[in-house]
């Protein structure tokens, strides 16, 4: 995310426009409809969302961090072509979470869980913003990141870590397919759940 001198709007946020061609876009959208999709819950709470894990699976009601299906055959090209944008070994990125928003769906103020550490994302479908913020003494900070059909992100560093990021509630159908690494945090979850 630059601005137009090429200087980063927001330190550790990066992104391109047309990383996947229309028919791979396509593709994996047929591929996450025809996954199981199942309502995002958090902590008793049912949003609009539709979603699906693979590696690993993060229950908001429990607050635990889980192994859970495999990436299947299909969707490991594209993680490896995530990870290279992202200058990443592809076993890095461990967890692939795929949601559709429907009409009305969006997803409020948040922080990915610190089980993780870099977050890339994939945008399918219709066109959305990413905003930010962060607290300034008593007033928000704030930037945009368009998500363009078919573009890529990656938050690491300051915007992983010290920005909030939402999105806007959709007019239309929108998917995405976000992969994650593990933090230390998210290692030592998963070596003590293990025992």
């Amino acid at each position: 995310m630059l601005d137009l001198f090429g200087t980063p709007v927001l330190p550790g946020a990066t992104s391109a426009e047309s990383f996947l061609s229309p028919p791979e876009e396509q593709a994996l959208i047929r591929a996450i409809d025809r996954l199981n999709l199942a309502p995002f819950r958090f902590q008793g709470w049912v949003g609009k969302r539709l979603t699906h894990s693979f590696g690993l699976h993060y229950d908001f009601d429990h607050a635990s961090l889980a192994p859970t299906t495999p990436m299947p055959t299909w969707l490991l090209p594209i993680r490896d072509r995530v990870a290279a944008f992202a200058g990443l070994v592809p076993d890095a990125l461990i967890q692939a979470l795929l949601t559709r928003y429907d009409p009305g769906a969006g997803i409020g103020w948040h922080r990915d869980r610190p089980h993780f550490d870099h977050v890339v994302g994939l945008s399918l479908g219709a066109p959305a913003d990413m905003r930010f913020r962060r607290r300034m003494g008593e007033r928000f900070e704030r930037a945009t990141m368009p998500l363009p059909p078919r573009g890529i992100y990656h938050l690491q560093g300051v915007a992983r870590y010290e920005w909030e990021h939402s999105i806007a509630e959709m007019a239309a159908i929108r998917w995405s397919i976000t992969f994650r690494s593990l933090s230390p945090r998210g290692r030592s979850a998963l070596s003590y759940g293990a025992r």
